[in-house]
């Protein structure tokens, strides 16, 4: 909770562009730090197409703000046909260029509100995974054959068709048509260009990208250096972000994400954190299994945050997440493991700041608000 107090604490002024100087943030000539969520559904919300629910949103905003939460990172997406099980819907781009007018009025809407209430986006431009369409739509529309589904193929052959995205020109190409497509929009409810709104933080490329072939490192790493640099060449207000796990999202190579993290284009550095996916902790011993996710969590945070001080940029831990007791997804189920995991991680922001540090924020996965799962 003093970690929300300090976000609140910051003065923040509404027009004021969030930078990067000295290896930190900040925001109307302040150091910025800040407890975020994740709120890839906000687009939705936002529309008045189904799914559309404009005062839930402004109920959802009002609340994250009386929080203390005032950074969002958020989908512009998602991608492909629909009736795709295991896939988000309504889609915003349902094939290349084709694009649902109400999705992207959600997203000026959804902007618009966040301006009001002085809060940040991150924007996130495609995923590696499965779930919004991401790197299984641009292959499929480049040729590189139908689009993938884990529940279908299983896990192993998906990595296999997905791992074609870092050597395919072709879909690269659609991706960076998207990228010049949502950049350069105009909000209909403001009239102010994308590129001159500071209620966008940062332009993200993706959601968790992956080579998902070591031997595919170099590729991956030049696709993300060019799609960076394409940021930059419309957008040179806005910072540009990848939306990386860290190494494990670059098949486990700390040098791979130095080097990408490295590039000029690139203003800050995340990692994502996610004990019970990556088998730090079981199902049935979420609470014993405690003490090694948080050593774990320190020992890959820790390893990080050195790159970042020889780099000199600020990170950012944009997801991390713990299950509810039991991994159960019911609202009367208790977070007595999940408690436990979040004081934690929110103690080390405080450490790191009490030593001037490179840490400067957390985007926890994900604000759930009104849903009835």
């Amino acid at each position: 909770m003093a970690i929300i107090a300090l976000a609140m604490a910051v003065n923040m002024m509404a027009g004021d562009f969030v930078k990067v100087k000295n290896g930190r943030f900040v925001r109307g000539g302040k150091p910025y730090y800040y407890v975020g969520a994740n709120f890839w559904y906000g687009p939705i919300l936002g529309s008045e197409g189904p799914g559309g629910d404009r005062a839930r949103l402004r109920r959802e905003l009002d609340e994250m703000q009386r929080l203390g939460i005032d950074n969002l990172r958020i989908l512009v997406g998602a991608d492909g046909l629909p009736g795709v099980e295991d896939k988000i819907e309504p889609v915003l781009q349902s094939r290349p260029g084709v694009y649902n007018d109400s999705i992207l009025a959600g997203l000026d809407y959804l902007l618009t509100e966040m301006s009001k209430r002085k809060m940040v986006a991150v924007l996130y431009l495609t995923n590696s995974w499965e779930w919004s369409g991401g790197y299984g739509f641009y292959l499929e529309n480049a040729g590189g054959g139908k689009a993938q589904q884990p529940n279908e193929v299983g896990y192993s052959a998906y990595v296999k068709y997905a791992s074609q995205f870092a050597t395919n020109q072709k879909a690269q190409q659609l991706f960076f048509n998207h990228v010049n497509f949502i950049l350069k929009r105009t909000n209909r409810y403001t009239g102010k260009p994308y590129t001159d709104d500071p209620a966008i933080m940062s332009w993200q490329i993706c959601n968790e990208p992956r080579a998902f072939d070591k031997a595919a490192l170099p590729q991956f790493e030049a696709w993300l250096a060019k799609a960076a640099s394409i940021m930059k060449s419309i957008d040179k207000r806005h910072l540009v972000s990848i939306g990386s796990e860290g190494a494990f999202g670059c098949e486990v190579d700390y040098d791979s994400w130095q080097r990408i993290c490295s590039d000029p284009n690139v203003d800050y550095c995340n990692i994502h954190i996610w004990p019970y996916n990556w088998g730090w902790a079981k199902k049935d011993s979420l609470m014993l299994n405690m003490q090694r996710a948080k050593d774990l969590t320190k020992e890959y945070l820790d390893r990080h945050l050195d790159i970042c001080a020889k780099i000199n940029k600020p990170l950012v831990m944009e997801e991390f997440g713990y299950p509810r007791d039991g991994v159960s997804f019911s609202k009367q189920s208790a977070t007595t493991a999940r408690d436990a995991y979040y004081n934690y991680v929110f103690s080390l922001l405080a450490d790191d700041l009490a030593k001037g540090g490179y840490f400067v924020g957390y985007n926890f996965w994900g604000w759930g608000g009104d849903a009835q799962p």
